[in-house]
C-alpha cells in the first residue's frame, strides 16, 4: 500500500484525511480524484499541494467516469482507492435523489469494477451510520442489517452491499467503515455545525429542525481519519467498522454549547418545521474498531469546541462561499418559511 487513490479527496473528510496520510506516511504518495462539486473545493487542498508538491497529484474526474478511473489507476500506479466521493447531505437528497444514486451507487460501481480489473490491494468504502436507520433503543452493530430512511441513506447502503457484493462474488480486497456525524476544517457550511457556527457568528438565527431533540454522535473529523488509517492496516478484508465517539448529543444541546462557547444568546435559536423522515437517533457501537486499538481523541464537547474555534479564524475559507449564490439560493429553498410560530 504505496499509491493511494483518494476520490472525493477535496472534500471535507477527504481533504483531511489526505492531509493526515501524507504526514503521518512519508513513504506514501496520494492522487486526489475529484469532480469538484459544490462541496468539493481546491482551497480545501491549497496546504497540501504546497507541502507535499512531490507526494501528491490532482485528478479532476467523476467517479461515474469508467474510462477516467481506469486511466488514473494506471497512470499513478494506484495500489489503493479510499473512496469518500460521494452526494452527502440529506436535504439535497431529499430535494434531488438522482445526483444520489448517480453518484453514491454507480460511481461506487465503477471503483468496484477498476479495482477488479487492476487487481488492487484494497477498495475501502467510506460510508455512514445512516445506513442503520433509525434507532431507538441500544447501538447498532454491525452485524445489524440496513434500514435507510432517505435517500442519502439509502445510497449509501446500496453502496455498501455492492462492495460486500464485490467480496463475497469475486474475492476483492474490501473494507467499509461507517462513521457518525463528523465535523470540523473544511466542512462546507449549510451542514448543521458550521452552518450554526457561521450563522451565530454573524448574529443570524440557527435553523432547528423540529424539536430538536433529536440524538446524534458528533465526532472530530481527524479522529475518523486516524480509524479510517487503522482499518486500512489492520482491519480483516472484508469487514465492516462503526466509527463514532460512542456517546450521543441532542440537536438542541450542540446549538446552545455553540452560542454558549460563542457568547451570544439562546435567542438565536429558531425552530423551524421538521424534515420529511428525519431520523430521531443514531448511535453506534464502536467495540470491533477499538479492538483494533482506536480511540477517539475528542468527545463531542471537544469536537465541537475545536470546530467552533476553527471557523471563527478561518473567516477566509467560509465566507466567500456563504456569500455566493448558489449557497444562498439552496438556504432560501430549505429554510424560507419553514418557521415555526
Amino acid at each position: 500500500m504505496r499509491n493511494l487513490m483518494v476520490t472525493g479527496g477535496a472534500g471535507f473528510i477527504g481533504s483531511n484525511f489526505v492531509r493526515y496520510m501524507l504526514e503521518k506516511y512519508p513513504g506514501y504518495y496520494i492522487v486526489v480524484y475529484d469532480k469538484l462539486t459544490y462541496a468539493g473545493r481546491l482551497e480545501n487542498l491549497q496546504d497540501v499541494a504546497e507541502r507535499f508538491a512531490g507526494r501528491y497529484a490532482f485528478v479532476r474526474g467523476d467517479i461515474c467516469d469508467a474510462a477516467k478511473v481506469r486511466e488514473t489507476i494506471r497512470a499513478y500506479n494506484v495500489d489503493t482507492v479510499i473512496n469518500f466521493a460521494a452526494e452527502s447531505h440529506v436535504d439535497r437528497s431529499i430535494m434531488n435523489p438522482d445526483a444520489f444514486i448517480k453518484t453514491d451507487v454507480y460511481g461506487t460501481y465503477v471503483l468496484l469494477e477498476a479495482a477488479r480489473e487492476f487487481g488492487l490491494e484494497r477498495m475501502h468504502q467510506v460510508s455512514t451510520d445512516e445506513t442503520y436507520g433509525e434507532v431507538q433503543t441500544g447501538r447498532s452493530k454491525e452485524t445489524d442489517p440496513v434500514a435507510p430512511r432517505s435517500p442519502y441513506a439509502a445510497s449509501k447502503a446500496s453502496a455498501d452491499l455492492m462492495v460486500n457484493a464485490y467480496h463475497v462474488t469475486y474475492g476483492l480486497p474490501v473494507t467499509i467503515t461507517r462513521g457518525t456525524n463528523n465535523i470540523g476544517p473544511y466542512q462546507y457550511p449549510e451542514k448543521v455545525v458550521p452552518l450554526f457556527v457561521t450563522n451565530a457568528i454573524d448574529d443570524l438565527p440557527l435553523p432547528l429542525y423540529g424539536d430538536g431533540l433529536q440524538v446524534r454522535d458528533y465526532q472530530y473529523v481527524l479522529d475518523h481519519c486516524e480509524a479510517i488509517d487503522i482499518v486500512l492496516h489492520k482491519g480483516e478484508i472484508g469487514g465492516i467498522y462503526n466509527v463514532g465517539t460512542g456517546t450521543e448529543m441532542r440537536n438542541i444541546d450542540m446549538a446552545r454549547l455553540i452560542l454558549r462557547l460563542l457568547g451570544k444568546p439562546e435567542s438565536l435559536i429558531q425552530l423551524v418545521r421538521d424534515r420529511p423522515g428525519h431520523d430521531r437517533r443514531y448511535a453506534l457501537d464502536v467495540g470491533k474498531i477499538r479492538a483494533l486499538g482506536w480511540e477517539p481523541a475528542h468527545t463531542c464537547e471537544e469536537a465541537i469546541e475545536k470546530t467552533v474555534r476553527w471557523y471563527v479564524e478561518n473567516e477566509w475559507w467560509w465566507r466567500p462561499i456563504k456569500s455566493g449564490e448558489h449557497y444562498r439560493e439552496y438556504y432560501r429553498r430549505q429554510y424560507e418559511g419553514r418557521e415555526i410560530k
